[in-house]
């Protein structure tokens, strides 16, 4: 079988995925479209929301479909960088035992490891996490511990802020995407979830996902992908211009209500964002049967990951739920597309 027939055999599969996953938790298309993009173009992924739309639903229901070990930890005040690692306890005969923990139970074959309000863990959490993330390696117990499949999802509700911790920039800029969740709004899909007894029942419903069992061929897929589908010069030099619309927006002509611009961002996106932005971008090209990039898979994928990516001055923090999302609208809009 040729490369050109292997792909549009998986983006088959991919699909169908994407079908089973709205069928399980409905009212959330765009969200689990954007999953299905970062987990083909293999990165992390950090959900947010109020409580109770979802988050976890979707993010067990993907696990369920992928297939592979998985591993899910709770975000706690309490909760050590030793937590992941191992746990200890006494046996039936009152000795002491070490366990491995939820990031080396299965070793090299951990595939989805879901981390629930990983804003309520301390910042030395994140550190440990953030290594796993990074360079899907950690030290324990004098050795190195290799995680080639590992894929991170994570999530945090937006109401709660007592006992939380902001995630830090670089553990931010780990996250391929973040994705916001948010209520449906359709009346057939409020009805459905609050009178059709399938929705009831998490457990149940999340079971009912079947398994594709293709998790542990995403690594060599992902990466035909990225040499398979291609990018012109002209989106080159445009998403070159969006990059420096992050850091400079002014320069584009974008302009905010009562913000001086010059002022309004301590950071733009970094080196590594804008790769993420690029693999989204292929992977929808190549979803949307293509074999090459166009801006508006650019301008998809734009806001989910590059949102979490830009930093604002304090003394605009306050607005940030305001001001971040028209400040990715203005960007998309004034800087020109080939």
């Amino acid at each position: 079988m040729n490369t050109d027939t292997q792909l549009t055999d998986w983006r088959e599969q991919a699909l169908q995925f994407e079908r089973q996953i709205n069928q399980t938790v409905i009212g959330l298309q765009p969200a689990v479209r954007h999953i299905i993009l970062a987990v083909f173009a293999r990165g992390h992924v950090l959900l947010e929301g109020n409580v109770g739309v979802g988050k976890t639903t979707l993010l067990r229901a993907v696990a369920q479909g992928l297939g592979g070990d998985y591993q899910r930890i709770e975000g706690t005040i309490d909760l050590m960088p030793a937590d992941l690692i191992y746990y200890t306890y006494l046996n039936s005969e009152g000795r002491p035992c070490v366990d491995p923990g939820p990031l080396l139970k299965h070793g090299d074959t951990l595939a989805t490891f879901f981390f629930n309000e990983i804003n309520r863990a301390r910042p030395q959490v994140h550190a440990l996490l953030l290594r796993a993330m990074a360079e899907r390696s950690i030290n324990a117990f004098n050795r190195d511990y290799h995680f080639p499949h590992i894929q991170v999802f994570a999530d945090r509700n937006r109401i709660e802020k007592e006992e939380t911790f902001e995630l830090p920039a670089a553990a931010k800029d780990r996250f391929m995407m973040e994705i916001n969740i948010d209520m449906p709004r359709g009346d057939t899909e409020l009805d459905e979830l609050m009178f059709n007894p399938r929705f009831h029942d998490t457990d149940r419903l999340v079971a009912g996902v079947a398994n594709t069992g293709i998790y542990y061929r995403l690594n060599e897929l992902a990466q035909t992908v990225q040499q398979r589908i291609q990018t012109s010069p002209k989106l080159h030099t445009y998403a070159l211009s969006l990059w420096k619309a992050t850091h400079q927006p002014q320069q584009y002509g974008v302009q905010l209500t009562d913000v001086e611009m010059p002022q309004l961002l301590m950071a733009g996106a970094s080196p590594r964002g804008m790769s993420y932005l690029i693999r989204a971008a292929k992977t929808r090209a190549w979803l949307e049967h293509r074999d090459h990039v166009l801006p508006e898979d650019l301008q998809a994928v734009f806001p989910v990951c590059m949102t979490h990516r830009l930093f604002l001055n304090p003394m605009y923090g306050y607005r940030k739920e305001q001001l971040l999302p028209e400040l990715i609208k203005g960007i998309l809009n004034q800087v020109a597309a080939p």
